[in-house]
């Protein structure tokens, strides 16, 4: 916060709660059912520790109220690969990497961790609107300058990333790799910072997770 200076967030990625097509659970609630019957059996694996997908399963966690062990892999596709074979019961994965699984029945989504539902699976709910209202994770990719960036320079840049986010033809591909554009302003851009820096600190510190 105090090297850096915002210029303007680019898009927003969200993460799908998937489970072993095997697991008798349907939907959220019935996940967390199970999860308070059989209490810490139920593991859930994410690409690394550290992760968002990693911190968002430990955030489902403390909302819940559910016991479950997380199982850090190095990379998505091993994390996605033991949900599909039935040695992990569920994870939470961007929605780009999970979608084709969820397509073809090799997993089965049972919620979403954006505020509001995906264009890419209109059908599934939010873990909000689950049972758990406020519940939002998401990864976000966005420019930052140096902190001394004189302001002409910086209200530059932003209208230029702006511009060229709007672009169709650089929105449709952002898009296609599972991601929605969120061109903001600079301050807009320090806001949501400041608020995802408090929200998952105090996700870290209750959770107790570590980076690697």
């Amino acid at each position: 916060m105090k090297d850096f200076a915002p210029i303007s967030l680019i898009a927003l990625t969200f993460y799908v709660l998937s489970v072993t097509p095997s697991l008798p659970a349907k939907n959220i609630q019935e996940l967390v059912r199970l999860a308070k019957a059989r209490p810490g059996e139920l593991n859930f694996s994410s690409p690394g520790n550290g992760t968002p997908n990693h911190l968002s399963g430990e955030m489902f966690k403390t909302r819940t109220g559910i016991q479950m062990q997380h199982i850090p892999f190095k990379g998505s596709v091993q994390a996605i690969a033991d949900v599909i074979g039935g040695q992990i019961p569920l994870n939470f994965e961007n929605i780009a990497v999970v979608l084709p699984h969820v397509k073809a029945g090799k997993v089965r989504a049972l919620g979403v961790t954006s505020a509001q539902r995906t264009p890419f699976l209109p059908e599934l709910p939010t873990i909000a609107e689950s049972g758990y209202p406020g519940f939002e994770a998401v990864g976000w990719f966005g420019f930052l300058a140096p902190a001394q960036i004189p302001k002409d320079v910086l209200t530059k840049l932003n209208s230029e990333t702006v511009r060229i986010l709007n672009a169709p033809e650089v929105n449709t591909k952002i898009a296609a790799l599972g991601a929605q554009v969120r061109p903001t302003t600079p301050a807009e851009f320090d806001a949501f910072n400041r608020e995802q820096i408090q929200k998952w600190g105090k996700v870290i510190k209750e959770s107790g997770a570590k980076a690697d």
